[in-house]
């Protein structure tokens, strides 16, 4: 009986994740959900300055804030790229940021990760700018993955990091203390100064690289979140 009730459970699951109808209301609601919210972003000119130039970007995010990102692509004016798991999860979320200007490349540490680092070196030596969560998919929270160093190292790219601050949030009870904005609150979105990552490093080198910019992120989050009275 559990058996039956356990194959019926993921039926229905897939059932939904597979639906375009509810992916299309999915992001709908997460649409209109983004209009009661007040947006501000900090250095978006740099940015877009650095692009129209020919720059290439990967901004980096804890996974803790990406709910806030949604609309990057829409502010920056182009679409980005960002690499999702090859699950019936992903699936679904692929089809809903995809409304958004996000671009799927499909991977994770776990499953086709090494593939996926490869497409985003090619997306991003083709000229396009991509976001990585660089704690995710499952951590250990505040804990960049190497995978953010070998892509710039790889691509030529600069690393970015993106400080998505919230005044007023809901935080959930999963891995990383996951927050969502609450409605009718202010998002503050700020770029940090760019780091470019030596096409050449040691092993020592490469760790501490890593390390330096996970220090930094984790120091200017825990600062700048106080200055929006969390």
């Amino acid at each position: 009986m559990l058996s039956t009730g356990m194959t019926m459970r993921k039926k229905i699951k897939f059932a939904i994740l597979t639906s375009p109808f509810v992916a299309l209301l999915t992001y709908w609601v997460v649409a209109l959900y983004f209009k009661t919210l007040t947006i501000t972003v900090e250095e978006e000119e740099k940015i877009r300055r650095f692009i129209g130039e020919g720059g290439r970007i990967i901004f980096a995010c804890w996974h803790q804030r990406f709910f806030g990102g949604f609309v990057a692509p829409r502010i920056l004016g182009e679409d980005l790229y960002i690499m999702i798991s090859r699950s019936r999860d992903g699936d679904f979320a692929s089809s809903v940021v995809r409304r958004f200007g996000w671009m799927g490349v499909r991977g994770s540490g776990s499953r086709g990760g090494r593939e996926a680092l490869k497409t985003l070196v090619r997306t991003v030596s083709a000229g396009h700018s991509v976001a990585h969560i660089i704690d995710g998919p499952t951590g250990p929270p505040r804990v960049i993955k190497p995978g953010l160093i070998a892509l710039a190292q790889r691509s030529g790219a600069v690393i970015v990091p993106a400080f998505i601050l919230y005044n007023n949030a809901w935080t959930f009870n999963s891995w990383d203390r996951f927050m969502v904005p609450k409605p009718f609150s202010r998002i503050v979105v700020n770029f940090g100064d760019m780091v470019s990552v030596p096409p050449a490093m040691t092993d020592e080198e490469f760790e501490d690289m890593r390390k330096t910019l996970e220090s930094f992120m984790i120091r200017e989050y825990e600062k700048r979140d106080r200055s929006c009275g969390h």
